[in-house]
């Protein structure tokens, strides 16, 4: 019983951070009075998206693993470019209007 107490747990804790986000980005939108996703709603994303993989994955819920497991990489990724555009690293795609590039 106190196994599967804590992994409900687990499970409950996992879709509260994922839910955090949610609630980071409407504040966040609401104070710059545009639609704004930061930084702190990427790692509620992690948090959230870590609890309910592990959480799926003892349910052996295969539909709920691969949800979980698809957007986890999607966080990093986002992270890792913000990081990156932070660092003043970030290569634009874009073309160079400027030097005739297309």
């Amino acid at each position: 019983m106190l196994r599967l107490d804590l992994w409900l747990a687990v499970g409950l804790l996992g879709q509260l951070l994922f839910s955090m986000r949610f609630l980071v980005q409407w504040i966040a939108s609401e104070k710059q009075k545009k639609s704004i996703i930061p930084v702190s709603f990427w790692y509620f994303s992690i948090g959230g998206s870590f609890l309910l993989l592990a959480y799926a994955i003892k349910q052996k819920d295969p539909v709920f693993i691969l949800g979980q497991s698809m957007g986890f990489v999607i966080y990093i990724r986002n992270l890792v470019l913000i990081d990156r555009d932070k660092r003043g690293l970030a290569i634009s795609n874009e073309p160079d209007e400027y030097n005739g590039e297309n």
